[in-house]
């Protein structure tokens, strides 16, 4: 099994078509997009059940250069 988790990435600026790159380039996400608002980019991930989620977000993600902020939301299975 899995963790579903969604992160907002935030980055800076003139930086977003190259961390979006990068993050393609490292082929760990399940979906990328583009957004409006306070991100710049959201992304969907599938983090397995074995995994601490914040070390493997931390230790795959977070090292991109550009990345300047990040909001992670957790999901549940509820119903």
């Amino acid at each position: 099994m899995s963790t579903c988790v969604f992160i907002q990435i935030r980055c800076k600026p003139g930086t977003t078509y190259k961390v979006a790159e990068d993050i393609a380039f490292l082929e760990i996400h399940s979906e990328l997009y583009s957004t409006s608002g306070d991100f710049d980019l959201m992304m969907k991930l599938y983090i397995p059940d074995t995994e601490d989620v914040g070390k493997f977000i931390n230790d795959n993600l977070l090292m991109i250069a550009g990345i300047e902020r990040s909001l992670t939301t957790m999901t549940y299975k509820v119903f």
